[in-house]
């Protein structure tokens, strides 16, 4: 292998990391909107779990997060923004005019979701965005049953990776992607995160890919009655049906993965 060869990693890294502002986006103070007087303009919503640099550090979803706020904003999605106690110095989104910001600690809601569509972005996978989706499906169990999707872009997710097996085939290769982008970093929890997408990288393997995002999935089955079918899709691929339902057309609730809400950025099925 020759030097430019080897460099070219490098060089990639590089120019992604460029890309990357240097701070946190200054959005100009504004109220909250009280989490009872939430009200909704359609039958989809875009949802970001603490979208801040005070969790994802490295900002290393900061371009998925604005890629999918932007498409909700031209769409005319009604956006939610939570926001905890850290302060607003910490919102990396460039996006500061949502229809709302809501104050929430740890991913807790306290206002109704009651929509058909909804894009997640921005949150802690196995912390403040686990409890978000929890309380939303438990909300749409409650509800008349009826077709649901949650859309989850995968660069716009950051994680720790606390789930994964340590006798997971990919945990060492993980572990050392982990080391090599939080090097010289003591920031504690602040630091190690890494996006889905990049989780997906490191993965590779589209089996397992797949069974990884099953693991990560909120707890549907503990919600969720036997007569729903619940599907889960990665960007254009088939459907993997994880329960059947019961019926001839039974309620469906879709989990639906992608690369990015920016198409541009996303894979075909065939690349895996």
């Amino acid at each position: 292998m020759n030097m430019m060869t080897m460099l070219r990693p490098l060089a990639a890294a590089l120019a992604l990391w460029a890309l990357v502002p240097a701070q946190a986006v200054a959005c100009a103070a504004r109220p909250d909107t009280p989490p009872e007087a939430l009200r909704l303009r359609g039958d989809a919503a875009l949802l970001a779990v603490h979208a801040s640099v005070a969790y994802d550090a490295r900002y290393a979803t900061k371009r998925g997060a604005d890629a999918a706020a932007r498409a909700a904003r031209d769409q005319r999605i009604d956006r939610i923004f939570l926001r905890d106690d850290t302060g607003p110095d910490g919102h990396f989104l460039a996006d500061c005019e949502p229809e709302h910001w809501v104050f929430s600690k740890g991913g807790e809601l306290g206002f109704a979701l009651d929509v058909g569509q909804l894009t997640v972005i921005g949150g802690h996978l196995e912390l403040c965005m686990s409890v978000a989706l929890h309380e939303v499906l438990l909300q749409w169990s409650r509800r008349p049953p009826r077709d649901r999707t949650i859309t989850l872009p995968m660069d716009a997710i950051y994680s720790n990776g606390k789930v994964i097996d340590t006798d997971a085939s990919f945990h060492e290769d993980f572990m050392r992607f982990m080391g090599v982008v939080t090097y010289a970093r003591t920031g504690g929890e602040h630091w190690p995160k890494l996006t889905l997408l990049e989780t997906m990288g490191i993965i590779k393997n589209p089996t397992r890919q797949a069974d990884y995002l099953r693991q990560v999935l909120p707890h549907w089955d503990r919600t969720f009655d036997e007569g729903w079918r619940v599907v889960m899709a990665v960007n254009d691929g088939p459907l993997q049906v994880l329960r059947a339902g019961k019926g001839l057309r039974p309620p469906t609730l879709r989990f639906h993965f992608i690369d990015s809400a920016d198409p541009r950025l996303r894979t075909t099925p065939a690349d895996g």
